[in-house]
This record gives structure tokens, C-alpha cells and sequence, in this order.
């Protein structure tokens, strides 16, 4: 006796997989005998078709991001906000330089492209390298 066709129209109309789907051995003639949507919702009211529980995990919890030695990034926002107080830490400093009359304004062109550039790690290095020149 192959009730396939019958657990698949009964898995449709109750709406669960076929794999929870089961029939009670005393009522395997009465289902054979059901052809329609309402057959089968009949049947499930009396209890000749029954659905299994849901096997399996319960609960779907997103797995966490591991951070190791791949995953490991700076913060975007650090770096830049890193940039800005360096940058205009150097600027201003150059600034105060050009005023005195201790830098011309070429070189101050010359200097704030390399500050863009970030070839100065701090205000101490920048003064080193002004005395090299």
C-alpha cells in the first residue's frame, strides 16, 4: 500500500514537510480513501493523520564573527581621526614657522605635501628633518 501521493497532499494542505507527516495504522483505509483537501483536514481533526514535532535545533542563533589573525583591522574612524590631529598639529606648527620667517613659501608648499603625504610621524620628527635641510 503506497500512500506517497497521499502523505504529499496531506504535507501541502496542513503545511509542514512530508517528514513530519504520519498516518495512524488503524486509519490506513480511511486515508486511502481521501482524495480531497478536506478529506485530509477531516482526518487530522479525527486523528488518523498526525504531525510529528519539529526534530532538530530550536533555536537560530547567528554564529559570531571570530576575530583572528585575518579578521583583525584598524578602525577606519581611528586612523582617520589620527590623520586629522597629527595633520593639524604639523600645519600649524609649519604655519607658526612661516610667520617667523624661518621657512619660505616654497618650502612650506613643499612641507605641508609631505605632511598630506604622512611621511611625519610627529611634530618631534618633522623638526629633525627641518634641521637635516
Amino acid at each position: 500500500m503506497n500512500l506517497a501521493k497521499k502523505k504529499n497532499l496531506a504535507a501541502k494542505v496542513l503545511k509542514v514537510g512530508r517528514n513530519r507527516i504520519v498516518f495512524v495504522k488503524e486509519h490506513l483505509s480511511e486515508i486511502k480513501e481521501a482524495i480531497t483537501r478536506l478529506d485530509i483536514l477531516d482526518l487530522n481533526k479525527s486523528g488518523a493523520i498526525q504531525i510529528k514535532e519539529v526534530s532538530g535545533r530550536k533555536k537560530i542563533v547567528k554564529r559570531k564573527n571570530r576575530r583572528r589573525v585575518g579578521k583583525v583591522k584598524n578602525k577606519v574612524n581611528n586612523r582617520k581621526a589620527e590623520y586629522v590631529i597629527i595633520t593639524r598639529k604639523l600645519r600649524k606648527f609649519i604655519r607658526g614657522l612661516v610667520r617667523t620667517g624661518a621657512v619660505d613659501k616654497e618650502k612650506n608648499r613643499e612641507i605641508r605635501k609631505q605632511i598630506r603625504a604622512r611621511k611625519f610621524k610627529s611634530k618631534r620628527h618633522l623638526k629633525e628633518s627641518l634641521e637635516e635641510l
